[in-house]
């Protein structure tokens, strides 16, 4: 998947790390974990530091890799 955009409140009140981990994956392949009862994609990654993040988005926000 591709996450298209951080979406306002994404980033909102977390560490400056982690808001920085987040831009840098905008618009580049990540891993599709699952999608939740309401629909919300969970998504993983792996920044520059080899930390492994977890973020939640609406399905609107992502689209499949090309």
């Amino acid at each position: 998947m591709i996450l298209l955009e951080a979406v306002p409140g994404l980033l909102e009140g977390l560490p400056s790390t982690d808001q920085e981990a987040i831009a840098e994956v905008v618009g580049k392949p990540i891993l599709l974990v699952g999608y939740n009862e309401t629909g919300t994609a969970e998504l993983e990654f792996t920044d520059g530091h080899g930390e492994t993040h977890y973020i939640y988005v609406s399905s609107e926000t992502i689209k499949a890799a090309e």
